[in-house]
């Protein structure tokens, strides 16, 4: 192991991970296991087995292994719990016709969680090596892969990265975990394809200019709750917030990025300013749109040019985008002053055209139904 100077703290370069396989002597029964994949949820149920390593400042990256899922042990003096320092990614495994297993841009997800692990002041997992961790974990757990054809499922895969030092002091941590856990999914709202409802957030703010919104870590997430609940009261699904210095601007949801498809086929989504997260779905949406004739552009949109679209007709689909929820769309904004619907609810459940046809050349690229020409497929067993 040799280390290297970078803009991580403490990166490594290493040869090639090597993990240890320790089985589980228990392991779910294939009775229990295929009712778990029968009626799969989001994230309610998680395989046999996870993935461990581990960071110190004199070690750099050791010990990987194949695990037993079971609950972690850290000390309740872990930096993570007292100064939330931590990361995660989330990716799918898809299972083909073939059998094969499949990830979809795994080494887009690995350089967002370096990025993130960059501005947390975490170590850096190297790209290769956070794909072999995926490919480690699915190889031991690949029977917890829904069968192709089961619908819109797949293997949830959610890596992570948490300071265990026991200090309680305010400064990087020595001592660091990285792991990588499995669940079984099917769609992540209970609606499926069919509209959700936005609630627009005038009072909460996601994230700030210099702040953590372009990294993927839990204290974004804490901190949407409270918005979450009062978008929940209101009838509404997820919450759409403005930015924060004029809050005219939208940013995002909750959890997903936001298109807005207008009459005459643009597509416009709004642009990464620092306190959006660059979503692996939102820039492969990007892309596959071009390719079927859409004009996409990436700019500031005001909550105004949202809501006078919808009433005008300009605006005639809003859908959101991301790895859980794939693409979902919106029929709904609502706001403390009002409520807007977006599209024809009555035709094809309200999934406007442009969004279907996104939404179908992604899914059947990500299933292998159709062919791979750029390569953001990866095979994981």
């Amino acid at each position: 192991m040799r280390c290297v100077t970078g803009a991580n703290r403490g990166a490594t370069v290493t040869d090639a991970w090597n993990f240890e396989v320790e089985l589980r002597s228990d392991p779910a029964t294939a009775e229990a296991r295929t009712a778990v994949l029968a009626k799969p949820g989001f994230g309610q149920a998680f395989t046999d087995h996870m993935v461990l390593a581990w960071w110190t400042t004199e070690r750099g990256w050791h010990d990987q292994k194949v695990t037993p899922y079971a609950p972690l042990k850290v000390s309740p003096a872990a930096a993570v719990l007292h100064y939330a320092q931590e990361i995660f990614e989330g990716l799918k495994a898809y299972r083909h016709a073939d059998g094969s297993v499949w990830a979809f841009r795994p080494e887009v997800n690995a350089a967002r969680f370096s990025r993130s692990a960059q501005r947390l002041a975490l170590p850096d997992v190297p790209q290769d090596e956070f794909v072999s961790a995926l490919r480690a974990l699915v190889t031991v757990d690949e029977v917890w892969v829904p069968e192709a054809g089961s619908g819109e499922t797949s293997l949830y895969l959610r890596p992570y990265m948490i300071a265990t030092e026991a200090a309680l002091s305010v400064r990087p941590a020595g001592e660091v975990l990285f792991g990588v856990i499995a669940s079984p999914a099917g769609p992540y709202f209970d609606t499926g394809p069919k509209p959700v409802s936005i609630w627009l957030s005038t009072t909460s703010i996601r994230a700030t200019p210099g702040g953590t919104g372009a990294a993927k870590c839990g204290g974004n997430y804490a901190a949407s709750l409270a918005a979450l609940a009062e978008a929940t009261a209101n009838g509404c699904n997820q919450v759409a917030y403005l930015d924060a210095v004029e809050r005219r601007w939208i940013e995002e949801s909750g959890s997903m990025n936001l298109f807005f498809v207008y009459s005459d086929g643009r597509i416009v989504t709004p642009e990464l300013s620092g306190s959006i997260l660059e979503g692996v779905t939102r820039a492969s949406v990007l892309e596959l749109a071009a390719d079927l004739g859409h004009k996409v552009e990436e700019r500031r949109i005001s909550a105004d040019e949202w809501r006078d679209g919808i009433r005008s007709g300009e605006i005639t689909e809003v859908f959101a985008s991301g790895t859980a929820a794939v693409i979902t769309p919106i029929g709904r904004l609502a706001w403390t002053e009002g409520d807007l619907t977006i599209g024809d609810h009555s035709v094809n459940h309200g999934v406007g055209p442009v969004t279907a046809s996104i939404r179908s050349t992604l899914l059947d690229l990500q299933y292998g139904r159709t062919p791979d020409p750029r390569g953001w497929l990866t095979r994981l067993a």
